[in-house]
């Protein structure tokens, strides 16, 4: 065995082995830092993942109560302005306001196997037809397609995770799994969000999945973690020298449907997971 005790599971990790099983162990087990550049051009790639970090935090500060006009006084970007804008048209035809209750940036840990299971959520909205709606901001240049989303770990971990850990949302109630829809929300599409519709057969079929992957993990030597055969998840891996296989960055705008990693994905970059406790099981 070689995860370290305490090891935490994330749809990121998880993803990462999925995809590369080679990645999984330098990043997440080794922790290896490789100074590739992921995509190119270097500077606007850079400026983009800062861009979409400061959207996700103006996101959150509106929904605590900070001012509308106080919040746009940040976007000095352009496309973070069309964005803010975009958003704010987004949040009142769901009527979030008038839901009862919203809860952004949560972050759910559950037990998985031996290790953890955590997520941190872009926003979990209470409806008042006791309906639980997740909802990620995304803000691809491209959109993805409904089946590449509908294979990516993120829309399998979400809704499990909520429905195995979020009793607290309800004061304690035990959430039923056809309760729960799960929303991608894309700034430069605004209109074409992409909702999934979470139930209990999913979620059975979710547990054992996810059980039966970090089972597998977990039984590897650190031989055992091959490298992709699909080069092109390479292009975008800040490991692909190290692998050898190749030196040059793909370019940010080339695949809508490849991640380009970032080190964590856009919504945990934002959490320090060791510093946070298991809120509920």
């Amino acid at each position: 065995m070689i995860l370290p005790k305490g090891f935490q599971f994330s749809q990121s990790s998880l993803q990462d082995y999925v995809d590369c099983p080679k990645r999984f162990l330098l990043r997440h087990v080794r922790q290896l830092p490789w100074p590739a550049v992921e995509s190119e051009p270097l500077l606007e790639n850079e400026r983009y993942a800062q861009r979409g970090k400061l959207f996700h935090k103006m996101i959150q500060q509106h929904l605590i109560g900070i001012p509308e006009k106080r919040i746009a006084s940040i976007a000095t970007h352009d496309e973070l302005e069309n964005w803010w804008q975009n958003y704010l048209e987004f949040y009142r035809q769901q009527n979030i306001a008038q839901q009862h209750a919203w809860f952004p940036e949560i972050v759910l840990k559950a037990p998985l196997g031996d290790y953890s299971l955590i997520a941190a959520f872009d926003l979990i909205v209470h409806q008042v037809d006791d309906t639980l709606v997740i909802y990620d901001w995304k803000t691809n240049h491209s959109r993805p397609s409904r089946l590449w989303l509908e294979r990516r770990l993120q829309t399998r971990v979400y809704p499990y995770l909520l429905a195995k850990a979020g009793n607290f949302l309800l004061g304690g109630r035990l959430i039923q799994p056809e309760n729960i829809r799960m929303v991608y929300w894309f700034a430069a599409f605004p209109s074409q969000p992409e909702t999934f519709v979470y139930d209990t057969l999913a979620f059975t079929t979710d547990e054992k999945y996810l059980e039966n992957l970090v089972e597998t993990i977990e039984q590897r030597q650190e031989n055992d973690f091959f490298l992709t055969d699909d080069n092109r998840y390479c292009q975008y891996c800040v490991y692909r020298s190290l692998c050898e296989r190749g030196i040059h960055a793909g370019c940010m705008d080339d695949d809508a449907e490849i991640d380009h990693p970032h080190g964590l994905d856009e919504n945990e970059a934002r959490f320090d997971f060791d510093q946070i406790t298991e809120i509920a099981f």
